[in-house]
């Protein structure tokens, strides 16, 4: 999600040596109907259109859209996050038994254990540049460390790359299609979306009932404070369409995605009731300890949440509106700025 605050500490291996260990190829078979494999194909949302011999079986995932293919059981065979994932409580309600996971760090991927896992195709990610959507098509995708270290899973498998940007449906759609494409039960999207939308005529009841401000947000030691837009988000342009009010002070200008502060001028985006604290940044005690923060309303009333973003399918928002929507409901308009 911070694309401008990535930290990474992986280290390549050689092309030679990743070629050498998927020289063996994929076990992947036929599907299990018995028919003979048929050809498989399919454009991503980069335009790439990755064709097979057969239905990919085998698919190792970046976290967000593993979550996305568990929850419409497809079920990766390889996982990599930005943060550990034996300890990332988005999975706690899935089996990894039978995962490998390959990445616990953004862009630290073990590329032979990756190779080990012997997948058909590879999941990423990619971010627009800015608001009117443009794409890095010749940098890493979103999760990986650079172009070198992707080069290495393309000489394994495959990427497909799903887009997260623009309205959050869209990206919901998006990791759908790729789902159904893999073998996933349009029955099971169906009940997945059922979920979604009784979950979101719950937040939408929730955000009118409170009618308080929210302010998304990061913040370390050296960068400041990140206030992110609700229009740049697409988690947050889905939620605002169902009524949640975002701290949005700066929508036409200023830079992409995020409104950034320094420390100094804390007071500038204190207008928020609530605050959702990115769970790699600094959380309610940390902005305590800042003196021009200490003050903030939402902190000082006990309003402020570690916060992760869900992954954009329709099982794990489910999860996050319901969550968002306690929020709401147990919170006070503290700011009436």
């Amino acid at each position: 999600m911070i694309s401008s605050l990535r930290r990474s500490a992986a280290v390549p291996l050689g092309l030679a040596a990743v070629l050498a260990l998927t020289s063996c190829g994929s076990d992947a078979t036929a599907d299990s109907a018995g028919g003979s494999a048929e050809a498989w194909t399919f454009t991503d949302d980069v335009g790439e259109t990755i064709t097979l011999d057969q239905a990919p079986e085998r698919v190792a995932s970046y976290a967000d859209y593993a979550l996305g293919l568990h929850s419409l059981d497809v079920d990766p065979v390889a996982v990599f996050g930005r943060v550990p994932v034996a300890e990332d409580e988005r999975f706690a309600d899935y089996d990894l038994s039978d995962v490998a996971v390959v990445g616990n760090g953004y862009g630290e991927i073990d590329i032979e254990a990756m190779a080990a896992a012997q997948p058909d195709v590879i999941v990423v990610g990619i971010y627009p540049e800015d608001r009117e959507g443009t794409l890095d098509l010749e940098g890493p995708r979103y999760g990986l460390q650079d172009t070198a270290q992707q080069q290495q899973l393309e000489a394994i498998a495959p990427l497909i790359t799903i887009e997260v940007g623009g309205e959050g449906q869209d990206v919901i759609d998006s990791l759908n299609r790729l789902a159904l494409a893999l073998g996933a039960e349009q029955s099971e999207v169906d009940a997945a979306q059922a979920e979604f939308d009784a979950a979101a005529a719950d937040l939408q009841e929730a955000a009118e009932t409170s009618g308080v401000e929210v302010t998304q947000m990061y913040a370390d030691a050296s960068s400041g404070i990140y206030v992110a837009k609700p229009d740049d988000e697409p988690e947050m342009e889905l939620y605002r369409e169902y009524g949640v009010d975002f701290t949005d002070l700066n929508p036409d200008d200023g830079n992409f995605y995020w409104d950034i502060y320094s420390w100094e001028n804390a007071s500038q985006m204190s207008t928020g009731d609530v605050l959702l604290l990115n769970v790699e940044g600094y959380q309610a005690e940390d902005l305590a300890a800042q003196p021009t923060f200490a003050a903030h309303p939402a902190l000082v009333a006990g309003q402020a949440y570690e916060w992760n973003g869900a992954a954009m399918d329709y099982r794990s928002q489910a999860a996050h509106m319901a969550q968002l929507a306690e929020v709401l409901r147990g919170a006070q308009d503290v700011n009436p700025a």
